[in-house]
């Protein structure tokens, strides 16, 4: 991964940070998003002293604003003349329906239409380092929540119904659904893009919940694996030699794996896709 340069979001902490940290041990230029300015220079300083000599910069930015997305990509795209690596990681799920300053769910927002929006916006970036002769990935982090997740287009922002694992699982499905749309528009280009489930990780996923999914949680902690462990498979997907060319595939521990049955019908892929870029206003 020498002279490459990966940009990994939600990278300020658990399976984003050791990703970051990862790519960073590999010989990659490292550039991490979070929300919070100190915690985002903090993990960047973590990730130098840890490998001496590394390349990591730091940018910070709320993934569930679209201002926001686009003000970072802007930024990037004058930093970064070319992108080998996009981690789409940044998410959280939330106990109580709340709105973005966009005026959507949250939950939707950061977990789904971050993704799209992000990926979009630097998306001419990764085509043109596909020309010059990189092979760009992009690597979708989902959920075997998905399997649990249905894209309810009459309700897709729970106005009417609102549960945390409901908002949660419909969101990842969102990923996995935009992973196969996204890879047969770009298979042409030399761009891969994948999704993947990074296992149930000890993070601080729910801290934004409480009552008894929160509970839940608590009592899950001892079980759930360690962060660095729930980022190897973003690991695999981002960096395996032998994946060059493998698109529009779900992984789990590092191995392909066939995903929801919704998640694989073109129909409800295409629907998504066409809703999503309509949210975010994007015209293409």
């Amino acid at each position: 991964m020498r002279n490459r340069v990966c940009l990994v979001t939600g990278a300020t902490n658990g399976i984003g940070y050791e990703t970051a940290l990862g790519l960073a041990r590999r010989g990659a230029r490292v550039a991490i998003v979070g929300r919070d300015p100190e915690k985002t220079q903090t993990s960047a300083e973590r990730i130098r002293e840890a490998v001496p000599g590394a390349l990591v910069d730091p940018h910070v930015a709320d993934l569930s604003a679209q201002a926001e997305i686009r003000r970072l990509a802007a930024s990037l795209r004058a930093t970064y003349p070319r992108l080998d690596v996009l981690v789409n990681n940044a998410g959280a799920i939330f106990d109580r329906r709340e709105l973005t300053v966009d005026g959507i769910e949250r939950t939707w927002a950061l977990d789904h239409l971050g993704y799209v929006l992000l990926t979009l916006e630097l998306l001419d970036t990764l085509k043109a380092s596909a020309a010059a002769g990189a092979k760009p990935r992009i690597v979708n982090v989902a959920s075997a929540a998905h399997y649990r997740g249905h894209i309810d287009f009459s309700d897709i922002e729970g106005a009417r119904r609102y549960g945390a694992m409901r908002a949660y699982a419909q969101a990842k499905l969102g990923n996995v659904l935009f992973t196969y749309a996204l890879a047969r528009r770009v298979k042409a280009d030399g761009i891969t893009v994948n999704a993947l489930h990074p296992g149930v990780v000890k993070t601080g996923f729910a801290k934004n919940t409480g009552g008894a999914f929160g509970a839940v949680w608590s009592l899950m902690r001892p079980f759930l694996i360690r962060p660095d462990k729930g980022a190897a498979t973003s690991l695999h997907v981002a960096t395996a030699p032998e994946l060059d060319g493998v698109t529009g595939c779900y992984f789990s521990h590092s191995r392909p794996k066939q995903s929801s049955a919704e998640s694989r019908d073109e129909s409800v892929q295409e629907r998504v896709w066409a809703l999503s870029l309509a949210q975010v206003g994007f015209g293409r």
